[in-house]
């Protein structure tokens, strides 16, 4: 009987303690402010890997991006694994998967189209590996994706409207020299500037195709135009400089007068377009800014650290005229 008691009580003694001694052990083991236990150290430039998947290099303002990014990962000192899709979107997809595999700490990526991407984000999800888009967005859920750093392409195209409007006194038989089809730009800045027209029922598009952002298609797309149309066209609304360019060579060879009797808008703001508005063969250009990579790497930095960043870091742009371009190509980076 006695001993029942005893062990009654050791039993009755274990239940009141035994959270206790769990509470003071936990309290033990936890880190306490001011203990010697050393928080994770920030990872600085050269500590990241990062992979970049380019679309391709199909004009210079392209060509200018790439270059911005390879030469900021250089000056910082991070190990850049770049990668140039050559136009392909299958190409594209076969690049991210590849650096999904080597484990880079971030991938930074311009889609050449906007659609198509799901499969791969979520691999790269799965993997743990942040998704950067640079210069276009992709049509995935915002979980996919940690930040887009880029133009608003639709305020572009509004600004092109905005900038024909003025130059054709709200009248304008337009053709329209359109981007790479399902590209965000080119989606975007069609978007755009038909929003402004609604205002000026005297500026009508007669054809719309697709110069694919290249000075050759954009040429070429031109030359049927005036083929089509002739001396009917007054202006021209180009998605970017290169295409524009293109569309000059196709209106000197058809025997007008480009920037005076056609009209001519663009997106990008080049040193060609720099150029061709000092020759008077091109009325304006809404800047479209490349030079992304010093944005680009803060951000993977940011990231891999655990700061939080945007959704959407948008680029500081301007648009420029003739008056304009003899004083600043000089000094123009692209």
């Amino acid at each position: 009987m006695k001993t029942s008691r005893i062990l009654l009580l050791f039993v009755t003694l274990t239940a009141l303690l035994g959270p206790l001694a769990c509470t003071q052990q936990t309290a033990l083991s936890t880190p306490q402010p001011g203990s010697n236990i050393e928080p994770k150290p920030e990872k600085t430039y050269g500590d990241l890997i990062i992979g970049y998947a380019q679309l391709g290099a199909e004009s210079e303002w392209r060509a200018a991006n790439t270059i911005s990014i390879k030469e900021t990962a250089e000056k910082l000192g991070v190990e850049l694994r770049f990668t140039d899709a050559q136009q392909k979107q299958d190409n594209q997809i076969e690049a991210v998967r590849k650096l999904i595999i080597q484990k880079v700490d971030i991938i930074g990526i311009s889609p050449i189209v906007e659609t198509g991407w799901e499969d791969v984000f979520q691999q790269a999800k799965d993997a743990g590996i942040p998704i950067i888009l640079v210069d276009r967005r992709a049509d995935v859920s915002e979980d996919m994706y940690v930040s887009y750093l880029g133009s608003d392409f639709l305020e572009e195209g509004r600004k092109a409207a905005r900038i024909m409007a003025e130059l054709t006194g709200g009248k304008a038989t337009i053709v329209e020299l359109f981007g790479t089809i399902g590209s965000a730009p080119a989606n975007d800045r069609y978007t755009g500037f038909r929003e402004v027209l609604r205002d000026y029922p005297g500026m009508v598009i007669i054809d719309s195709i697709s110069g694919d952002f290249t000075r050759a298609r954009g040429k070429e797309v031109m030359a049927a135009f005036l083929q089509k149309y002739g001396t009917d066209i007054t202006a021209v609304y180009a998605y970017n400089d290169d295409m524009a360019l293109g569309a000059i060579q196709a209106i000197e060879e058809y025997g007008l007068r480009p920037g005076v009797d056609i009209k001519i808008v663009s997106v990008d703001a080049a040193r060609g377009a720099f150029e061709a508005m000092i020759a008077g063969k091109l009325n304006a250009t809404v800047e479209c800014n490349p030079l992304l990579g010093p944005q680009f790497f803060e951000l993977a930095l940011k990231v891999v650290n655990g700061e939080s960043i945007p959704k959407w870091v948008p680029s500081i742009e301007s648009i420029f005229f003739p008056e304009d371009a003899i004083e600043i190509l000089p000094t123009r980076k692209y």
